[in-house]
């Protein structure tokens, strides 16, 4: 079975990046560059779906929508 999570990628001061998966929470890891943080959260969320599959969970069908807000300053 195949499935996508949609993922935040925050730039850090440093240049690094932290990554998140919003419909896995706990579910973070970081990466010295963009494609090296995507990498590693691939890995960390096949991990996360392992852990839930051990102690018999499920994994959850929800998922996020993002949506931008401008506002005036």
């Amino acid at each position: 079975m195949q499935r996508s999570f949609k993922v935040i990628l925050e730039k850090n001061e440093s240049g690094s990046f932290t990554v998140t998966v919003p419909s896995l929470p706990g579910c973070v890891t970081q990466g010295n560059n963009r494609q090296e943080a995507l990498e590693h959260v691939q890995e960390a969320i096949e991990g996360h779906l392992e852990a839930l599959n051990l102690i018999g969970e499920p994994i959850p069908k929800r998922d996020v929508e993002f949506a931008e807000v401008r506002v005036i300053l």
